[in-house]
């Protein structure tokens, strides 16, 4: 596929997928238009080989499977991991505030949040509603504002003169959006907000009663391409909704000799340990229904491997030494593999040089990070799905400014160079 229209599609995905749930929606209607077949996990299924199949959990988790024309227990399954969720602030569940006459909603931080771009956006709304229909029962549907709603403004500098050299932020106090000032009116709740956009956004919708929601805000700034010769991809939730787009793409254009998967969990900021989550049972409950016998099961997955894709550090040119020397990924020169000996990230020499290989048969370049001696490492879904699974695994991902910011910066070339590499993985006879 042409790069251009590749990152087409990328920001079109970035722009309908404001929360988790989006993004799996989204996901899902570019799986049926190519033909995937839903599947729900309270059913039995009737797998065929050839055939095209997806999953969701939550409706936040998506796993998305071609069950190739060769045996996966003789064959094994290409399969890539990435996660739905982003780092934000989430709506409390009783959130309505009040001070000085300005209506607040207070709000959760969720996941390790870089706080400061959050001020001075034009935020809005979206996530998933549970109401009661007029018939008593529970439905849910998606929800999203779309207009900037809420604003989180910064103290001036006057009253803070020393905000430019080291302030910190007070989560609790600190970044609770502004939604309206209006003393003595009839201000209205997060109830009644929910009621009047969900009669708006879905009119005719049988709502008796609001019974829960999960909402989060997010900034209603475009993706866009920026720099000279539009250099760089500037977006919302590159981690990690850039490589859940990569594996979809993948998928969709894999052919159907090889049994292949993608799986796209929630939870990945906040540890993964949920029912959806990669340290959850999603996964290996997928596997199982694959191949119900253990032994054979055992025989597929040793055959298997497992790219975890997500984000990777690109060296900062403001800020070089916080890289190691050797190890600082640049944007737009490739794809990143991710090494820890502390196993923070699951890739060793057999699945390192694998994807090496990989990117030479693909004539795609590709780079190397490990996080200096004297930092803390992040972690990925790699080292978790190693663990639970005992796949072969590797973490690769796409060079990154910014990540969990509010606004995050990739290289216009990485994601399509990584699309080109996958399909390598996915497409070839062998995997070596």
């Amino acid at each position: 596929m042409d790069k251009q229209i590749f990152n087409r599609g990328l920001l079109d995905f970035l722009s309908a997928s404001p929360t988790p749930f989006h993004a799996v929606n989204s996901a899902a209607d570019l799986l049926v238009a190519a033909g995937f077949t839903a599947l729900n996990e309270g059913d039995e299924w009737q797998l065929q080989a050839g055939g095209k199949y997806f999953t969701t959990r939550n409706d936040s988790s998506l796993i998305a499977f071609i069950h190739g024309e060769q045996s996966p227990v003789e064959a094994g399954v290409r399969m890539v991991g990435a996660h739905t969720d982003s780092p934000c602030l989430k709506v409390k569940p009783k959130p309505d505030l009040q001070s000085q006459g300005y209506q607040q909603l207070g709000v959760e931080v969720y996941g390790g949040v870089l706080l400061h771009p959050w001020f001075d956006r034009d935020l809005s709304l979206a996530g998933r509603i549970f109401y009661r229909d007029s018939q008593g029962s529970m439905q849910r549907v998606l929800i999203d504002f779309r207009r900037p709603i809420a604003i989180i403004p910064s103290l001036a500098i006057h009253l803070d003169r020393e905000a430019n050299s080291g302030r910190t932020v007070n989560s609790q106090t600190e970044v609770n959006p502004v939604l309206h000032i209006g003393q003595g009116e009839n201000v209205p709740t997060i109830r009644e907000l929910i009621s009047a956009q969900l009669a708006s956004q879905h009119p005719g919708l049988d709502v008796a009663a609001v019974l829960d929601y999960e909402l989060c805000f997010y900034d209603v700034n475009p993706p866009a391409m920026v720099g000279l010769n539009d250099a760089f991809i500037a977006s919302a939730r590159l981690d990690n909704l850039l490589s859940c787009y990569v594996s979809l793409r993948t998928l969709i254009d894999a052919d159907s000799r090889q049994s292949q998967l993608i799986v796209m969990n929630d939870h990945e900021e906040v540890g993964s340990s949920s029912m959806c989550g990669a340290n959850g049972p999603m996964l290996a409950s997928f596997l199982q229904r694959i191949v119900p016998d253990a032994i054979q099961r055992d025989r597929m997955i040793q055959r298997s491997v497992m790219v975890s894709a997500d984000n990777a550090h690109g060296v900062h040119p403001n800020y070089v030494a916080k890289h190691d020397g050797n190890h600082g990924p640049i944007l737009n020169c490739g794809p990143v593999i991710k090494l820890n000996s502390n196993q923070r990230y699951a890739t060793n020499g057999f699945t390192s040089s694998l994807f090496k290989h990989w990117c030479e048969a693909s004539d795609v370049p590709v780079q190397s990070f490990v996080v200096r001696n004297d930092m803390g490492c992040g972690s990925t879904i790699g080292p978790i799905t190693a663990s639970e699974i005992g796949v072969h695994t590797i973490d690769i991902g796409v060079p990154t400014f910014a990540m969990h910011s509010i606004r995050e910066t990739a290289g216009s070339d990485d994601a399509h160079s990584l699309y080109r590499v996958l399909c390598h993985f996915f497409n070839e006879p062998r995997l070596a």
